[in-house]
């Protein structure tokens, strides 16, 4: 037993150590991309700046669409390190190496220490868990809680009476509470949609009246409430509203022009999952010879899985990360056909057909990039690129050397490895394929998304920044953004002009009249005062160069320079 114990300690101390060095440096080596991104990043540096953390603000205005708890995690990581991209990101940093902790830890109880090595490493080596963790998303951390509340749930359903339950109860409440409190109530229906599928499954539907699930429900509803509540004796009543009104426009139209076909997500975990999608649809139907307590485990993630899957594949915003709690459930799936039916597992026709389909996708794709440089020219003049902003973004000035083409033969060898680690039964293969999936994973972070940022944002944002030297007003035309309020470091005085303040709620107001959001309009607003009245201090706008002559005609707007796809103007003071 000793000896036992102290294995999990040394596996524990290595998961830490290697996530530690793969997810922590140079997380802060390539801006914050718009929109997500800097919209919590930049909800955290307005608590800074205005020093008000009970609130969440946006153009130092309340913001209801997201509740506090993530922006409090990079507020406190902004204290320590400064507003910047390292700080932003920080947080998701930590909760990986969590997360594979406690992935580690479930898999070694529910099976074995073999269990929750693969489990985590099958995570780990997925390109979109991976990429979460290097991002500012609140995702990560709203996922992992709602995963420990589905697993402490699944303790006091197995536990009935036990010395345990009680806790486990108030566990799985804290867990979703702090999941409420992290990104909404989207938490209490994904959860409640997943007991309800496993209850009616396993013939439990009087768990719903136990003890242990009335507590579960009490600590949820107190935990999620908490923050509201305050802000609401606070007076802010308007949360409650703004809050819920944000919640079901979200699922009933296509937010952000975010839309997609029903099948969207499925694409999405097959490609942003590969190999670990084929081998969990491999491994779907592979438990026979699970536990009772290991079945029902499988059952309640299987149920996470389709909840999750179908909720979002309704929803009309189709965003990729909405699909990111199937993670969980498709390794430990996945896990389960590699730990436990080894010798048995294989892929059928149909998934050797896609499996090298995938592969010839993303090897070519990744070879194709490495040589953007020598393909620029036909790009540019082929006549396929139908978008005028694209093709102005292409003639970006981005160094190339070719070799990144070579991480093309990175993924070819993984696949590779993995295919016949599969066909041939042979598990340190697959390890081996694994584990050179996660180094292609962590090369393509480090070297291609950075130079696909100096393609896409990168002008603006330079400008941006220049800006954040200087006392300008800011604001973008014909495209929303956040980037600009965070790199060009604006503050409350920058939205505080007597006159502006009329004529911003006015507009707000009328649009409001129209059926627009007060809260997604307000840069509109601004906008519209910038272009149409006078000011104290100079005013800079950044529009796509499509829009060009739209900020043109209104007087006082000079052009100052395009530079990749983005125009730049400024507006001077009337003396």
């Amino acid at each position: 037993m000793t000896l036992y114990l102290k294995n999990n300690a040394i596996i524990i101390f290595l998961i830490v150590l290697i996530a530690a060095i793969i997810f922590i440096p140079f997380i802060g080596n390539s801006p914050l991309f718009d929109w997500d991104e800097v919209n919590f990043a930049e909800c955290a540096r307005e608590m800074l700046v205005s020093g008000n953390y009970s609130r969440v603000q946006l153009n130092f205005r309340p913001f209801w669409e997201k509740p506090p708890f993530f922006i409090w995690l990079q507020a406190a990581s902004m204290n320590i390190f400064g507003v910047n991209e390292f700080a932003a990101r920080f947080p998701n940093a930590v909760c990986s190496i969590i997360s594979l902790v406690i992935l580690f830890n479930i898999g070694n109880k529910f099976h074995s220490q073999k269990f929750g090595i693969i489990w985590s490493l099958l995570y780990a080596s997925c390109l979109l868990p991976h990429l979460y963790f290097k991002s500012g998303l609140i995702d990560p951390w709203f996922n992992l809680f709602i995963f420990l509340a589905i697993y402490n749930c699944l303790q006091f359903i197995n536990n009935p009476n036990g010395k345990k339950e009680i806790i486990n109860a108030l566990l799985a409440g804290l867990f979703l509470g702090i999941a409420v409190l992290t990104k909404g109530p989207a938490a209490i229906v994904i959860v409640g949609i997943t007991l309800t599928a496993h209850f009616i499954w396993t013939k439990q539907l009087k768990l719903f009246v136990s003890k242990p699930f009335l507590i579960f429900a009490i600590t949820t509803l107190f935990v999620s409430a908490s923050w509201f509540m305050i802000e609401w004796l606070k007076g802010n009543q308007t949360i409650i509203t703004e809050f819920i009104d944000y919640q079901i426009r979200l699922f009933k139209t296509e937010d952000s022009d975010h839309g997609g076909p029903f099948i969207y997500h499925f694409v999405v975990l097959l490609f942003g999952c590969f190999p670990a999608s084929l081998i969990f649809i491999a491994s779907y139907l592979n438990y026979t010879t699970l536990t009772p307590y290991q079945k029902q485990f499988r059952k309640l993630f299987i149920c996470l899985f389709w909840s999750v899957l179908l909720i979002f594949s309704f929803v009309q915003t189709k965003i990729v990360h909405y699909s990111s709690l199937c993670y969980f459930p498709l390794t430990f799936v996945a896990a389960i056909g590699i730990v436990q039916n080894f010798d048995r597992l294989k892929f059928n026709t149909v998934l050797k057909v896609i499996y090298w389909i995938v592969t010839f996708i993303f090897t070519m794709a990744l070879t194709l990039i490495g040589f953007i440089r020598i393909l620029k020219p036909w790009l540019l003049n082929s006549g396929i690129i139908k978008d005028e902003f694209a093709i102005q973004n292409l003639q970006a000035d981005v160094k190339w050397t070719g070799f990144e083409s070579l991480i093309a033969l990175l993924f070819l060898i993984a696949a590779i490895l993995v295919f016949i680690a599969i066909k041939k039964h042979k598990l340190k293969l697959l390890y081996y394929g694994l584990t050179l999936n996660l180094l292609f994973i962590y090369t393509t972070i480090s070297v291609i998304i950075p130079k696909v940022e100096l393609y896409s944002q990168h002008a603006a944002i330079e400008f941006y920044k220049a800006c954040s030297k200087h006392d300008f007003y800011v604001e973008t035309h014909g495209f929303k953004s956040y980037a600009y309020l965070f790199y060009s470091a604006l503050n409350a005085e920058d939205y505080s002009d007597p006159e502006q303040v009329k004529i911003i709620n006015k507009t707000l107001n009328d649009l409001e009249k129209e059926g627009k959001s007060k809260l997604t309009s307000f840069s509109l607003a601004n906008l519209y005062w910038m272009e149409n009245f006078p000011i104290k201090k100079p005013a800079v706008i950044v529009a796509k160069k499509q829009y060009e002559k739209d900020v043109l005609k209104n007087p006082g707007f000079k052009l100052l320079y395009r530079k990749n796809g983005f125009s730049f103007f400024v507006k001077m003071p009337a003396k």
